[in-house]
């Protein structure tokens, strides 16, 4: 049987196929570019948060832009990917997890600034007895989000498994925290610290929610099989 295609269209192809595969490898750079930029944003929250460094805190608005900046250009690359390219379904799967993996960090990015915002708000107050507990509990969650992201530059589908093991331990933390504030009594003074604290847990629970969803999207990327993911707030 003679081939309808002729030698030159088979370069094209091949040559098209190669420009792809390496605007892939471009768009995966930056993704872990913007983790790496996520990463630093949660390592200034904490410090924000419990060595009490407002300084730190300031930094953080401008981090969350320049997050926000890859965000877009990210999911843009994809949609034009997508659309004038052909790719084939494992690309397709590449793409659509990496669509849905920089809105997760996105959002850990956002909660992050917030942080630092409740961070200023703390300041004036005496630090609560909690604090140690909630200070695990932040370090657990950037191990999370440390684990997702390596599983990710590995595309290490076991790895990207685990995260969901530890956001266990976060989920405890919080119970355990959300209790100790949601018990007390006669409180001197006003509540605001503890109010704080309280939107302070709930936001680093939700941030470990989001690095679960990174792994168990590496995991859908290498595989092919779906995982339940926490819906994003």
């Amino acid at each position: 049987m003679v081939s309808l295609s002729s030698p030159t269209s088979s370069v094209s192809n091949m040559s098209e196929r190669s420009h792809f595969q390496r605007s892939l490898k471009r768009l995966a750079q930056d993704v872990l570019r913007m983790g790496a930029l996520v990463e630093q944003s949660f390592r200034l929250s904490h410090q924000a948060l419990f060595e009490r460094n407002l300084e730190t805190a300031q930094h953080l608005a401008s981090l969350d832009k320049r997050i926000d900046g890859y965000y877009h250009q990210i999911e843009m690359e994809c949609v034009t990917l997508m659309a004038l390219q052909s790719p084939v379904a494992q690309d397709l799967r590449l793409l659509s997890a990496f669509m849905q993996l920089v809105r997760d960090l996105e959002r850990i990015g956002d909660y992050a600034e917030d942080l630092g915002e409740l961070s200023i708000k703390l300041f004036p107050y005496p630090p609560h007895a909690c604090m140690p507990e909630v200070e695990l509990m932040s370090h657990h969650a950037q191990a999370m989000l440390a684990t997702s992201l390596k599983a990710l530059a590995d595309l290490d589908a076991i790895a990207g498994q685990t995260v969901k093991k530890l956001d266990d331990t976060v989920d405890d933390a919080y119970d355990q925290v959300y209790q100790t504030l949601a018990s007390q009594r006669d409180i001197k003074g006003v509540v605001e610290p503890i109010l704080l604290l309280g939107l302070v847990i709930r936001h680093l629970e939700r941030m470990a929610d989001h690095a679960t969803n990174i792994g168990q999207r590496v995991s859908y990327i290498v595989t092919g099989q779906r995982s339940g993911v926490t819906p994003g707030r």
